[in-house]
C-alpha cells in the first residue's frame, strides 16, 4: 500500500513535471485535458482509451481529450524536447546508452495512418498493423523512451490524397526504417541527453550509413549485424567467427534479464583502422571490433556485431554495451502495460503523435520515480582465460593478424592467413 508520503512525492514530482510542459499549450482547457489525460495514463485504468479516461478524470464525455489529441493546438515535438530534458536530469549518465528500435501497433481496417499489412516483430509474423520506430534512453539509474517516428510505408506516401485524409503532413515522403533512426540519433545528439554509445539491433546495424552517421558524429556504438556482414578487411563476420580457437570465447553476462543475469559465451576481434575515421593525426582515437555472442545451451545460435569505441575500451564494456539493447524492449513492455502506449483509438497522424508522446511522457514520469527510489548496479561477468591462434592478442584484445595496418576507407585487403 502506498503511504501518504509516497502519495505526496508523487503528486508533487507529477506538478512539477506538467509545469515544465504546460507552456507549450496555449489554452488553459488544453492544458487541464493534459493533465487529466497523463493522470489517466498512470492510473489503473483498465483500457486507456479517450472514454476510460475521461471517466477516470470525471469528464461526462470524452470530447474533451479526443480534442486534446485532435485539434487543440500544441506540437508533440515541443513534448518531445522536454521530456528529453527531462530524461536527462533523472536519468542522464555520462556513459549513457541511446537504443533504436521498432514495435508495431496491430489495428483492423486501413484508414489509420501508415497501416498495411507487414511484419511486426511484436506479433512476430505479418499482420496489418501500424509500425513505430522509437528511441530509447539508458543508464545505470534507469531506462525511458524518448523520442518517436511513425513509419509510413510506400502504399501511403505514394497516395497523398489517403495522406492528407489521415492528416500526414505533405513534406512527410518515405523514409525507410534506418532513416527514420537516423532523424531519431540526431535530434537525441542535439539534446540535452549525454550519450555515449548508440546499440540497435540488425536492422540497423547491418547499414554502413548508419554506422558512418555515428562515427562522424564521434559517438560509440555497438550495433547487431547479420551473419553475412562483411567485416571490415575481411570475410564474412560468421566466417571470421568459425575460424576462433576456442580459447578466444569467454563466458560472460551482459546484464540481468527477468531470469537473471543473461550469460552468453563471447568473442571478439579487434579490426583494421580506417585512417579517414579512427585517427586524429598519428594517434589512433577509435578502435573497431568484430564480436559474437555465442548461447551456452544451444551453440549453433550466434549473434553478431560491429562496435566502434575509444582503444582503451574493454571488451567486458562492449560486452555490457551490446546487452543494454534489450532495455528498450522492456520499455515498450511497461509503456503498453502501465502506461497505454498502444490503447490508443486515434487513427490521423496526428493523434497518433500525440497519444504516443503523451504515454512516453508518463513512461518518463514512471522510471523517474523508480530511478529516485533505488539505482541499478552494472553488469557482472565471469571472466575466462584466453590465448591465441589464427587470431592474435595485442593490447588487451584479440586482433586480426595484420589489424595494426591503416586501412583506407572503402579498400578490402584480403584476410591475412
Amino acid at each position: 500500500m502506498i503511504t501518504e508520503t509516497v502519495a505526496e512525492t508523487w503528486d508533487r514530482e507529477l506538478d512539477e513535471l506538467f509545469l515544465t510542459v504546460g507552456h507549450r499549450f496555449r489554452r488553459v482547457e488544453a492544458r487541464r485535458r493534459m493533465r487529466d489525460y497523463v493522470r489517466g495514463l498512470l492510473a489503473p485504468v483498465a483500457r486507456k482509451n479517450s472514454w476510460q479516461l475521461a471517466e477516470q478524470a470525471g469528464h461526462r464525455t470524452p470530447d474533451g481529450l479526443q480534442h486534446l489529441l485532435a485539434g487543440a493546438a500544441w506540437d508533440p515535438d515541443e513534448i518531445r524536447d522536454d521530456l528529453q530534458a527531462f530524461v536527462a536530469e533523472r536519468l542522464g549518465e555520462p556513459d549513457g546508452v541511446l537504443i533504436l528500435d521498432d514495435t508495431g501497433f496491430v489495428k483492423k481496417g486501413t484508414t489509420s495512418a501508415g497501416v498495411q499489412r507487414q511484419y511486426s516483430g511484436t506479433a512476430g509474423r505479418t499482420e496489418n498493423c501500424q509500425i513505430g520506430v522509437f528511441a530509447a534512453y539508458a543508464s545505470v539509474r534507469g531506462r525511458a523512451l524518448v523520442d518517436r517516428e511513425l513509419y509510413l510505408p510506400k502504399s501511403w506516401t505514394e497516395d497523398r490524397d489517403r495522406c492528407r485524409a489521415a492528416r500526414i503532413p505533405d513534406e512527410r515522403e518515405f523514409c525507410t526504417k534506418g532513416e527514420l533512426a537516423k532523424r531519431l540519433v540526431l535530434r537525441a545528439l542535439g539534446s540535452d541527453l549525454p550519450i555515449a554509445w548508440v546499440t540497435a539491433d540488425s536492422a540497423y546495424g547491418q547499414e554502413g550509413r548508419f554506422r558512418r552517421l555515428l562515427e562522424e558524429s564521434g559517438v560509440g556504438y555497438v550495433l547487431a549485424v547479420p551473419k553475412s556482414q562483411f567485416s571490415l578487411g575481411g570475410p564474412r563476420i560468421d566466417w571470421l567467427f568459425a575460424q576462433a580457437p576456442d580459447e578466444a570465447w569467454e563466458r560472460m553476462s551482459c546484464g540481468d534479464g527477468a531470469k537473471g543475469p543473461r550469460v552468453y559465451d563471447w568473442a571478439a576481434i579487434r579490426l583494421r583502422a580506417v585512417a579517414e575515421y579512427d585517427y586524429q593525426g598519428e594517434v589512433l582515437v577509435r578502435a573497431r571490433w568484430a564480436m559474437a555472442r555465442r548461447s551456452i545451451a544451444k551453440p549453433d545460435e550466434i549473434a553478431y556485431y560491429l562496435a566502434y569505441a575509444p582503444p582503451e575500451t574493454t571488451v567486458t564494456e562492449l560486452v555490457r554495451i551490446a546487452g543494454m539493447r534489450w532495455a528498450i524492449e522492456e520499455c515498450f513492455q511497461a509503456a503498453k502495460n502501465e502506461c497505454g502506449l498502444d490503447q490508443y483509438e486515434v487513427r490521423r497522424y496526428t493523434g497518433w503523435m500525440r497519444h504516443i508522446t503523451l504515454a512516453m511522457l508518463a513512461h518518463a514520469f514512471l522510471a523517474a520515480m523508480a530511478a529516485a527510489a533505488a539505482s541499478k548496479g552494472a553488469a557482472e561477468t565471469v571472466p575466462a582465460p584466453w590465448s591465441t591462434s589464427p587470431w592474435r592478442r595485442s593490447a588487451g584484445s584479440w586482433q586480426l593478424a595484420a589489424a595494426v595496418a591503416r586501412v583506407r576507407h572503402g579498400a578490402r585487403p584480403a584476410l591475412t592467413r
